[in-house]
């Protein structure tokens, strides 16, 4: 199988990334394309093949992904149409591009899908969301699952959730970064440097997540098991909500 990345930028680059270090693929087996070549120079190493030209990227490959800016989509999408052919599978990277959008420039003999994974992906621990078009048959629908959960975990949703989806595990990377350098700082308040503050709450919150993966209980359970009558744990946590803790997250999220 044969792949290619349209835009190496931070998303794109970080599809390349993940999937180079996954068994689907050999390098050879995929193509990072870019207009600018300083995007490229981070896999000169690696066996990938790289190149400036789109049309060259799309020409030939069983899957083509395009990972680019919103408004960029459409003169993307415009300049590689005649290349594509009915046999592949093009899958858009692109938050608020609808698959209407996307089919009004090249066909419906294409088989599209909108996905939407995160820069966690680049260590295969992306939670990416799936749009399939009507067109896409259950072996497409299958194939590109494969891709997305051999970098993380992957979910088929209807078009109209895909924008809360994003907000939800897309931008929700950088909400868990913020969340972490909070902690990092308190960290340092408490009396630890801030290398250590940090791989200290970095590790904590692996650890909480595991844990409910693991076990498959509601947050609020694991939390139970760690908040004794009148301890240090209930006291923080009622400090956290006197300051607005999840009204704040869920404000966020709501934008």
């Amino acid at each position: 199988m044969k792949i290619s990345v349209i835009g190496a930028g931070a998303m794109g680059g970080a599809m390349v990334e993940g999937w180079l270090n996954t068994s689907l693929f050999t390098p050879a087996d995929i193509t990072a394309a870019d207009p600018f070549e300083a995007s490229l120079k981070r896999f000169a190493n690696t066996g990938i093949n790289t190149t400036c030209g789109n049309n060259e990227a799309a020409a030939d490959k069983d899957v083509v992904c395009v990972v680019v800016k919103p408004w960029l989509v459409d003169s993307v999408l415009n300049g590689i149409k005649d290349t594509l052919k009915s046999n592949q599978i093009l899958i858009v990277v692109a938050a608020g591009v609808s698959l209407a959008q996307i089919k009004a420039v090249v066909g419906n003999d294409i088989s599209v899908f909108l996905c939407i994974p995160n820069t966690a992906i680049a260590v295969k621990s992306s939670m990416t969301f799936i749009v399939p078009d009507t067109n896409a048959t259950e072996a497409q629908i299958k194939l590109v699952e494969e891709l997305f959960n051999a970098t993380g975990s992957c979910m088929i949703v209807d078009e109209q959730h895909l924008p809360a989806a994003t907000v939800l595990a897309s931008c929700g990377i950088a909400y868990a970064m913020r969340y972490v350098r909070a902690a990092s700082e308190g960290g340092v308040q408490l009396g630890f440097k801030a290398d250590m503050a940090k791989d200290i709450v970095v590790q904590t919150v692996k650890g909480a997540m595991e844990l409910l993966q693991a076990t498959g209980n509601h947050p609020e359970t694991e939390i139970d098991k760690v908040t004794t009558p009148g301890g240090v744990t209930i006291r923080g946590l009622n400090r956290m909500e006197q300051y607005g803790f999840s009204n704040a997250v869920i404000q966020g999220l709501l934008g």
